[in-house]
């Protein structure tokens, strides 16, 4: 038996991962991964995007190439930056991964220290949690209130901690975002305590409705950190993603990403920037988000039909999910075994929590299923709610 690392012996199999295996029935209604719409994935776009890529430059597109990214590409994405959101980005500021979660492997391989204190959101993206426990950190974690984090907490929990990561719209599991305000005060907190800050923002572009807010980075780039992703807008097999540095953090990353695979595939940088340099990219995210905002509306009227009225669900305004908590007591997670098989899938709450509560809570997907889906699904999950609420003991965590 080999004698495993110390900062893997201890690490666990993605939850939502070991979900998704349960959903590859086709009889089983999944709210549980966070799949983009295939109906939203341009393939006659990126089908003669590739085609242009490989005829007008096969050779180079085939070959090794620099770390840092296709140079178009990122100056593609430091003009948006600068154009719609007024953010000073350029294209050394942007440094090319494969998806956002190796983005959070890097940034964790040049920050963390075993016993560091990483200050997390409560809940917390399940993937940032994988990517950092792997080196070991301490944790803590701040409370998300309806516009962000409860800021006292904040406070309390950056006193001398390493980083603090957070998703700042529509954040993964709860769909909540931060307010103008809140983004204000998070920023002068993060600055009085010198601590670094990363945002995650893979689902800022799927805004149905209210106004657009520009990240909490444009407010102290210098200690900060922005990530983005191609996942959601484009399409998830590409796993292109992207991180926004400054000087030293941007020179150390770069290293890690040496070490780690060279560069992301040349491949495909070349076809999506072609895809973007083709296609009205505006009026493709707009349709994504009417979708998106579509299927959320029908989520939510089929819960305010089916479920019992002591179960509370959260509001977004944009992105990907809906935030579920349960009367007090009762555990998703024996909700889930009753779901299963009732052939409705949905992730359990506690999984985005780092410090073991959060049993009566769960997230569901609205995007990746269509309004009769969603429909038939929140039905079969009330029936298994209604289930536990009634038989005596069920479902108590």
């Amino acid at each position: 038996m080999p004698q495993f690392a110390d900062r893997v012996a201890k690490a666990q199999r993605s939850f939502i991962r070991e979900i998704l295996k349960v959903t590859a029935d086709p009889s089983v209604i999944s709210f549980a991964g966070g799949l983009p719409n295939p109906a939203s994935f341009p393939v006659p776009e990126i089908a003669a995007a590739a085609s242009k890529v490989l005829y007008e430059s096969g050779p180079s597109a085939l070959q090794y190439s620099t770390t840092e990214g296709y140079k178009p590409l990122r100056e593609w994405i430091a003009r948006r930056y600068q154009e719609k959101k007024g953010m000073d980005v350029n294209p050394e500021d942007i440094l090319i991964t494969t998806g956002s979660q190796q983005a959070l492997d890097l940034v964790a391989k040049i920050l963390v220290n075993a016993g560091d204190t990483v200050v997390m959101e409560k809940p917390g993206y399940l993937g940032a949690i994988q990517a950092f426990t792997i080196f070991r950190p301490q944790w803590r974690s701040v409370p998300l209130e309806n516009d962000g984090p409860d800021l006292a907490a904040l406070e309390k929990a950056v006193d001398g901690a390493k980083l603090f990561y957070a998703v700042t719209s529509f954040q993964n599991p709860s769909g909540l975002s931060y307010s103008e305000e809140k983004r204000a005060k998070v920023a002068e907190i993060l600055s009085r305590n010198e601590i670094f800050f990363l945002e995650d923002d893979p689902y800022g572009e799927l805004r149905f409705k209210g106004r657009a807010l520009p990240p909490v980075y444009k407010q102290r780039p210098e200690h900060s950190m922005l990530l983005g992703t191609f996942s959601k807008v484009a399409a998830p097999g590409f796993r292109l993603g992207w991180i926004v540095a400054r000087g030293e953090i941007m020179e150390r990353l770069v290293i890690a990403k040496q070490a780690a695979d060279l560069h992301t595939g040349s491949l495909d940088q070349m076809i999506v920037h072609q895809f973007l340099a083709d296609n009205d990219f505006e009026a493709h995210v707009a349709r994504i988000s009417q979708l998106y905002g579509d299927q959320c509306r029908a989520m939510q009227a089929a819960i305010a039909r089916h479920f019992p009225k002591n179960v509370h669900v959260t509001d977004p305004d944009g992105g990907m999910f809906l935030w579920v908590t349960l009367p007090e007591g009762m555990s998703a997670t024996e909700l889930l075994k009753r779901s299963v098989a009732c052939k409705v899938a949905f992730v359990p709450g506690a999984a985005f929590f780092v410090d073991g509560t959060g049993e009566n809570t769960l997230r569901l997907n609205y995007s990746n299923a269509d309004a009769a889906t969603i429909e038939e699904g929140i039905k079969r999950l009330a029936a298994c709610l209604d289930g536990c609420m009634q038989g005596a003991g069920a479902c108590k965590g």
